[in-house]
């Protein structure tokens, strides 16, 4: 309790932005960044237990996993990714526990093999099928990645008023269109000015992007919304979106 105490009294009597404090603890503040850690504990156990269906303590080494990332999400966060601390930060946290478990899996997996004794062929078999329940694991983690990312991307999305439903809706649906907005967003995050102007006023800035691409202003407002949802995984942590992207780019 003193520690948040000490936390709101160094942010003042009115109350600093949440990402305003990360950049405070970017540039050196460690004494900020513990406090900040010690009172986001909660947060940190509550996505680590989304993640292992269980309750999880500061006991459990999952929360050690959690607490480490949440720091990770301190150190890494940009507001050019656009999205919030805390998204960013749930994200990270997610991701490294799934990682651990699979990295604990695997491990278990392979000394349960190591310490039994079988004939040369049991043996053989045995490996094939830990080898393929391994696989099997793998691919659910894989899946539990893709589902968090896209209830990140979701939540991303959200912040400029728009839903995966209407991203497949507003969708080009011509290949070469597609491409085409797809370079116009590229354009876009590349371009510092213009991604401040999108992330910050959650707007696309249709007059400066027409001057910089070879695209109709017409085709730009048109296509508005799969440009913006584009820029936002070019522009933020979506391993597996990305993938998606690339598809789209060499279709």
């Amino acid at each position: 309790m003193k520690s948040v105490l000490s936390l709101l009294f160094r942010l003042g009597k009115k109350k600093r932005p949440l990402e305003e404090t990360v950049l405070m603890i970017q540039k050196g503040d460690s004494e900020l960044q513990n406090q900040l850690i010690d009172q986001y504990k909660p947060f940190v156990a509550k996505a680590v237990s989304s993640v292992c269906k269980r309750y999880i303590s500061e006991k459990d080494d999952e929360f050690s996993i959690g607490l480490i990332a949440f720091n990770e999400a301190i150190e890494k966060y940009s507001t050019e990714k656009g999205s919030s601390l805390l998204a960013f930060a749930e994200l990270i946290i997610k991701r490294k526990v799934i990682d651990y478990i699979r990295k604990e899996a695997r491990n278990a997996q392979t000394v349960n093999i190591d310490f039994q004794e079988y004939e040369e062929g049991e043996a053989s078999q045995s490996k094939i099928e830990a080898d393929l329940s391994i696989d099997e694991y793998q691919r659910l983690v894989e899946q539990e990645h893709r589902r968090e990312e896209i209830l990140f991307y979701q939540k991303r999305l959200k912040e400029f008023g728009l839903t995966l439903a209407e991203l497949i809706e507003h969708s080009p649906k011509h290949v070469d269109a597609r491409q085409n907005a797809m370079k116009v967003a590229q354009t876009l995050v590349e371009n510092d000015e213009l991604k401040q102007v999108l992330f910050q006023k959650k707007q696309l800035p249709v007059k400066q992007l027409e001057e910089r691409v070879e695209v109709s202003r017409k085709t730009i407002e048109r296509n508005r919304k799969y440009i913006i949802a584009m820029a936002i995984i070019l522009s933020g942590d979506f391993i597996y979106l990305k993938d998606y992207i690339k598809g789209v780019l060499h279709s």
